[in-house]
């Protein structure tokens, strides 16, 4: 009697599951977080967050299908944290994503916490602390998930990890930013750039082999230009998407993106050839001739050959054109998404409030963290889940029903670019301009923006790259659709994290009621909250009893009043701290009995 089809296919799947099952494995570990001091660059020694007594941190390696068991025990004293497995969906998992005050409480000092969770992903994804802007002081490393069956696993003999960051030599609570004194919102330029959390560095190659090279820009601010001298490449991954192999010779990587390329040695070791990062100095507000942007590390033949220094010149990166991640084609032909259930339309601006101080806003809301993670508000909320209110105006909610196709279209009202985060997800990249062959990196004209036009734009590729992390260019656009199919909590961001201090970021509360019948948070994730003294309960303002009353809710700072600019708030400040110290001064002339000298300053000073 012949088997039905369905019986069949039933049974092959079983087949599947249980063969992947049989490959995984628990990997543990136990981070006890603690300062130390390192002095990567060999300039400036400084204390760093590490990892039981060591940085660089460990890069974490696991297989497809393994779990993942990471035991966290803060002991900074000082400083609270968490861990973002940054990449990872955490399919039903929500409660295991890691930023504060979103999906957990702060892991405070002297509190401990277990993140646990399945991995069923494969690529290249890194690990960062996700509260108090935390991860530019080390807190950063590469997670790599191997995959048995990537299809190009018979293609390349050997593979290394390359991360590149940029370095700063204070504490992040040491740099004045989001100040009066700061107005303009300047980014706080980067004292040195890493590569493997070092400099002038070594990948010993031999000739005539292929190596896979996952490239990761785990810094806070910078983005990177990334080539080898004399050498393309083939693309195979983007940010934990396989792709049709794609030759390139140069990529752009910004903070938060990464890739795995295939590079085939030459067959001479008659030398050695640079590997080159060069620095995205758009974003930079002001260059001291002291710092380095361009960084050569070397794919080594030869020991005992020259390591020969990278020809591109040390000034400027606007003359580079990257290959476009835009043409990517996914491996797995998933075809364009059908036309969206909801389309969210934010506008990303720069602008200054009331304490003259500058901040990042999506349509004028600057995120501002509540008094409750929203995921617990939305496990404590019954009925009022699918209410937006009660998450509180200020993390700028917006609730997706299960199963919608979501659109996010991002007009970019700044005149800087912006690498732009989702948890949880991968998306489709269907449009955005403009593109990097027309004008990138260099459009920022402020009289003539440019924002999407639904019913005027570029065709939609059939089969969309994807990737989780995408740039959007100074006052041009992105479009990127996703299906909410994976409940939970999930913060879309600019991942420059000092635009994520400032505000820029909004929440996304994707299937409330799956969340609620699938969550159940662990003790040791209460006891972390009851360490941090957060409640667990209630909606964005800590409100249990009456879950539509904001009352009380943590608010962004309120915005200049009509009439006053930033200028006129800085000059008056500075007039005031002028105004007092010149009354000090008199006040000490005063005391002092030399009436006539007294009078002189007086005089002085009211003259100007």
């Amino acid at each position: 009697m012949a088997i039905p089809t369905r019986i069949l296919l039933v049974s092959f799947a079983a087949l599947i599951f249980f063969i992947q099952c049989s490959r995984a494995k628990t990997v543990t570990h136990d981070f006890n977080v603690t300062w130390v001091t390192a002095n990567p660059d060999g300039l400036h020694p400084r204390k760093v967050v590490g990892i039981n007594g060591q940085w660089p941190l460990p890069v974490i390696e696991v297989d497809k299908g393994d779990r993942l068991v990471v035991n966290v025990y803060n002991a900074l004293g000082d400083k609270n944290t968490t861990i973002h497995w940054h990449g990872m969906f955490q399919n039903n998992t929500n409660h295991m994503d890691g930023p504060s005050m979103v999906t957990q409480c702060p892991i405070v000092p002297g509190a401990s916490f277990t993140y646990n969770f399945t991995v069923n992903q494969n690529g290249t994804y890194w690990y960062h602390c996700h509260t108090d802007a935390c991860y530019p002081d080390g807190y950063r490393q590469a997670l790599i998930v191997h995959d048995q069956d990537a299809f190009f696993n018979e293609m390349y003999d050997e593979e290394f990890t390359l991360t590149m960051s940029d370095w700063y030599h204070e504490l992040v609570e040491d740099i004045t930013f989001i100040s009066v004194t700061n107005p303009t919102g300047a980014e706080p330029v980067p004292d040195s750039f890493l590569v493997n959390d070092t400099q002038n560095s070594s990948l010993a190659v031999e000739p005539g082999k292929t190596y896979l090279l996952r490239l990761v820009n785990m810094g806070a601010f910078v983005g990177m230009y990334f080539y080898i001298e004399d050498h393309s490449f083939q693309i195979v991954e983007m940010d934990g998407v396989y792709t049709d192999p794609t030759e390139a010779d140069l990529l752009y990587i910004s903070v938060a993106q990464r890739y795995s390329i295939l590079v085939t040695t030459k067959n001479s070791t008659a030398k050695n050839y640079p590997i080159v990062t060069v620095v995205d100095s758009s974003l930079l507000d002001a260059i001291q001739p002291t710092l380095q942007l361009n960084h050569t590390n070397w794919l080594e033949y030869n020991t005992t050959a020259d390591h020969p220094q990278a020809l591109m010149p040390a000034s400027d990166s606007s003359d580079l054109t990257p290959f476009d991640d835009m043409t990517l084609i996914p491996h797995d032909r998933t075809p364009l998404l059908p036309d969206p259930d909801i389309v969210i339309e934010i506008t990303a601006i720069m602008d200054n409030l009331a304490n003259g101080a500058g901040y990042a806003f999506f349509n004028n809301i600057s995120y501002t963290r509540p008094k409750v993670p929203t995921l617990y508000s939305v496990l404590s909320s019954g009925d009022l889940a699918t209410n937006p209110t009660i998450y509180g105006e200020y993390t700028h909610p917006t609730v997706l029903g299960h199963n919608q196709v979501v659109d996010i279209v991002l007009n970019n009202g700044d005149t800087g670019s912006h690498p732009f985060h989702l948890h949880g997800h991968n998306f489709q990249l269907l449009t955005r301009f403009p593109s990097y062959a027309d004008g990138f990196f260099t459009y920022a004209d402020t009289d003539n923006p440019v924002t999407f036009n639904p019913s005027n734009h570029s065709s939609f590729p059939a089969y969309p790259p994807r990737r989780d992390t995408l740039v959007v260019p100074p006052q041009g656009y992105i479009v990127i659709r996703f299906i909410a199919d994976n409940p939970g909590i999930w913060l879309f961001h600019c991942h420059i994290d000092w635009h994520l201090m400032q505000g820029l970021a909004m929440v996304l509360i994707e299937a409330p009621t799956q969340i609620q019948q699938r969550t159940t948070i662990p003790e040791d994730h209460w006891a972390a909250c009851s360490a941090a003294g957060v409640s667990g309960v209630g909606n964005a303002a800590g409100n249990a009893e009456d879950l539509l009353d904001l009352s009380g809710e943590n608010r962004q700072v309120a915005w200049l009043p009509a009439g006053f600019t930033t200028r006129g708030i800085v000059a008056m400040v500075f007039s005031c701290v002028a105004a007092v110290l010149g009354l000090g001064v008199v006040g000490v002339y005063g005391m002092s009995g030399n009436n006539e000298e007294c009078s002189q300053v007086v005089s002085r000073y009211f003259q100007g």
